[in-house]
């Protein structure tokens, strides 16, 4: 699975977008999108080239009905959700691989509410769905999803406040631009295992050794990790000596 910058950089075109959206629904040869799309063959033939590259689609040849060429023909291969959270003290991306199996599988490994669980139930096992009975079950499912859509707005607004009280006492307790932006990297996801080589290269000045990236690092962290321990001297974890702990729970 590609990354989000390069996904979001994908799907920033509209025609790409269209094409996905009819490809979704059975699979189609260029010719068929580029009349549907009203954009040249040509351009189509290039877009789903990038498609493909990429891992969204992929093609397969079919032998022509009336004995001439082959032709290739065009369906959705990846499934993944692209998320991303803007706000005045938040910023968010998640790109993630949506689960794999049949619906008995997913509903029995990721704890899925009744309504799903009798639906997936419902069409376990079946390779074809009435009409009818389709249309209900994307009913329940998208009133569900409304739902949980909801419930993830406020979140993220929580989320948000939570970003905003604490960005007032990063301001307040660090003066330098470099701290509180390892501070800020660090509250982006609290649950990381504490990696200083890691942050130390992804925030490194460019054209700055390997040397001077430790030492200038390990001079920034010797200055906040004490100035941001949130953890009692009397409280203990039992962990093997390999454990990854979050950078909240280590002392130094």
């Amino acid at each position: 699975m590609i990354g989000f910058e390069a996904a979001l950089d994908i799907l920033s075109n509209d025609t790409r977008r269209e094409i996905l959206r009819r490809l979704v629904r059975e699979p189609h040869y260029g010719w068929q999108l580029a009349s549907q799309l009203d954009v040249s063959q040509q351009a189509v033939v290039k877009h789903l080239n990038v498609l493909e590259g990429a891992g969204f689609v992929n093609s397969e040849k079919v032998a022509s009905e009336k004995g001439g060429p082959p032709k290739r023909i065009y369906s959705v291969k990846q499934s993944f959700s692209l998320r991303m959270d803007l706000g005045p003290d938040l910023f968010r991306t998640k790109h993630s691989q949506l689960p794999r199996g049949g619906p008995l599988n997913i509903s029995n490994v990721h704890g899925l509410p009744d309504t799903a669980i009798q639906i997936a139930t419902h069409i376990g096992g079946r390779r074809r769905l009435a009409i009818s009975e389709a249309a209900e079950c994307i009913t329940h499912i998208q009133e569900m999803l409304d739902r949980l859509d909801e419930q993830r707005n406020a979140l993220v607004a929580l989320h948000q406040h939570v970003m905003k009280r604490v960005s007032r006492s990063v301001e307040g307790e660090f003066e330098d631009y470099q701290e509180r932006s390892i501070v800020h990297t660090m509250l982006e996801d609290p649950r990381r295992p504490f990696d200083l080589d890691a942050m130390a290269v992804a925030m490194a000045p460019r054209g700055l050794s390997m040397e001077g990236v430790e030492w200038n690092f390990d001079q920034l962290m010797s200055g906040i990790i004490p100035r941001i321990g949130m953890m009692d001297s009397e409280t203990f974890l039992p962990v093997t000596n390999n454990t990854p702990l979050p950078w909240w729970l280590v002392q130094r």
